[in-house]
């Protein structure tokens, strides 16, 4: 089994009413009433969106259309920008 690390650019953003984490590659989002929350909810989206890309023979990689996305719609909403990085086991079946 080899691992491999994948890192995807994310960000945080306030809302009325909490946070939303959005990863920008991916284009999955989360929502949180702490902004700790929100970036432990994407994580775990990420994740799962992950698994089923890989298990489905899907492509991962989507990014957010520019249309909706933050940092050129409303960059001044924008409290954080960071990446999320991934730990993807490799098992190799023969």
């Amino acid at each position: 089994m080899t691992r491999s690390d994948l890192s995807f650019s994310c960000v945080l953003v306030r809302q009325p009413k909490g946070y939303t984490a959005i990863c920008l590659d991916l284009d999955v989002a989360s929502e949180g009433n702490t902004a700790s929350r929100a970036k432990l909810m994407l994580q775990e989206a990420v994740e799962l969106y992950l698994d089923s890309a890989i298990e489905n023979n899907l492509p991962y990689l989507r990014p957010i259309p520019k249309s909706e996305d933050p940092r050129f719609v409303d960059p001044d909403s924008i409290l954080e920008t960071f990446n999320l990085r991934m730990d993807l086991a490799v098992q190799v079946h023969a």
